[in-house]
C-alpha cells in the first residue's frame, strides 16, 4: 500500500461527489436499469451491482475473510438482540443510490437499518428501497481494481448517498478502516481510543479492532469491558441464572449449615442442662444419703438412749427389789428381836 495511499484512507476527512468510476469486472456493453433488476439483480449466474448502466460482477470470497465478517456480524447480531433498535441484512441485498452524477445498484455484504430510518426494511423485502444506515464491505483482494472498488468507490457513493457510517474489514489489515458521515458527501475516520471503535449510529456498540483479527470467544468477551453489556446475551442469561442459582444454593448451604449451628447448640445447651439436671439429681441424692446416714446416726442414738434408759430401767427395778429385799430382812430381823423397832 503506497504512502500516498495510506494518506487518502486515513485522512481526516473525504469529501466527494460519488462520480469516482471504476472498472472492475465490469461489462463494456450500457445494461439499462430495468434490465438489470430484471435479468440479473437476483440472477444464479453470478452476483452483480450495476454501476450506472455498467454490470459488475462481485468477487467470491474466501474462508479468511468470511471467518472475521462472521465475527463482526455475531458482534452486532448480539448487540441488536440486547438493543433492538434496528435490522440487518447481509449479503446480496441490493439499494439504490440515486448521486449527483450518476445512479448505481449495491450490495453490501451487511447493511444496518434503524428503526427510525424513513424506509423501514420489510420482512420480505428483497431489494431495500432507502438508504442504509450502516454499510460494511469485506474486501477482496484478488485485484487492486476490487480493493479499489470497496476502499474509494464505494466510500464515495455512500458519503454521497447519506450512508451514515462505513465499515471496511480488511483480513489482511492493511484497508480496515470505519468513517462517519460528517455531512452529505463526507466521511471522517471514527475515532480509535485505546484501539476502540465506537458507532455513532448505534449507541452502545462498541469493538476493539485488534480483536477483529484475533476473534476472542464468546466466553472470553464476556469478561472483556468492551464487550460485556451486550456480547453473547443468552450466554450471559445463561451465566446470570447459573450465577443466581449458585448464590441460591450457597444462601441455602449458608442456611442449612446455620440450622445446623442451631441444633448444635440446642443439642449442647441440652446436654448442659441434662448435665445440671444429673449434678442437680446427684447433689439431690448425695442430701438424701446425707439426710439417711443423718436419720441412721439419730435413729442409732435413740436406740443408744432407749438402751441406756432400758438400762437404768433395769438397774432402778433392780435396785427396788434390793430395796424391797433390804425391807423384808430388816421387817423379819425386827419380828426376830434382832433389830431394835424404829
Amino acid at each position: 500500500m503506497t504512502v500516498q495511499r495510506s494518506a487518502i484512507l486515513e485522512a481526516e476527512s473525504i469529501e466527494t461527489n460519488g462520480s469516482h468510476t471504476n472498472g472492475i469486472n465490469a461489462t463494456t456493453e450500457y445494461v439499462p436499469e430495468a434490465l438489470y433488476w430484471e435479468k440479473y439483480y437476483d440472477t444464479l449466474l453470478g452476483n452483480y451491482e450495476w454501476n450506472n448502466g455498467q454490470l459488475e460482477e462481485l468477487p467470491l470470497s474466501d474462508y479468511a475473510k468470511f471467518r472475521m465478517y462472521l465475527w463482526f456480524f455475531n458482534l452486532l447480531q448480539d448487540y441488536l438482540y440486547v438493543h433492538p433498535l434496528a435490522r440487518i441484512m447481509g449479503l446480496e441485498m441490493g439499494f439504490r443510490l440515486t448521486l449527483p452524477t450518476k445512479v448505481t445498484i449495491r450490495k453490501p455484504d451487511l447493511g444496518v437499518v434503524l428503526d427510525t430510518n424513513p424506509a423501514p426494511l420489510h420482512d420480505y423485502d428483497r431489494t431495500y428501497h432507502g438508504i442504509f444506515d450502516i454499510c460494511l464491505e469485506s474486501i477482496s483482494d484478488s485485484a487492486q481494481s476490487e480493493i479499489d472498488r470497496d476502499a474509494i468507490t464505494k466510500r464515495d457513493e455512500y458519503a454521497a448517498a447519506g450512508v451514515q457510517e462505513y465499515y471496511l474489514l480488511d483480513e489482511r489489515g492493511i484497508e480496515t478502516q470505519f468513517y462517519r458521515l460528517v455531512r452529505r458527501g463526507v466521511y471522517a475516520p471514527l475515532p480509535r481510543v485505546n484501539g476502540i471503535v465506537r458507532s455513532r449510529v448505534l449507541p452502545g456498540f462498541q469493538f476493539r479492532v485488534a480483536d477483529l483479527y484475533e476473534r476472542p470467544t464468546p466466553v472470553q468477551m464476556v469478561q472483556d469491558p468492551v464487550y460485556n453489556d451486550f456480547v453473547s446475551p443468552l450466554y450471559r442469561a445463561e451465566r446470570q441464572r447459573a450465577e443466581e442459582e449458585r448464590q441460591h444454593a450457597e444462601e441455602e448451604r449458608q442456611r442449612a449449615d446455620d440450622a445446623e449451628a442451631r441444633i448444635e447448640q440446642e443439642r449442647q445447651y441440652t446436654e448442659e442442662e441434662r448435665q445440671r439436671t444429673e449434678q442437680e439429681r446427684q447433689r439431690a441424692d448425695d442430701a438424701e444419703a446425707r439426710i439417711e446416714q443423718e436419720r441412721q446416726h439419730t435413729e442409732q442414738e435413740r436406740q443408744r438412749a432407749d438402751n441406756a434408759e432400758a438400762r437404768i430401767e433395769q438397774e432402778r427395778q433392780q435396785t427396788e427389789q434390793e430395796r424391797q429385799r433390804a425391807e423384808q430382812y430388816a421387817a423379819l430381823l425386827k419380828a426376830a428381836g434382832l433389830l431394835p423397832s424404829d
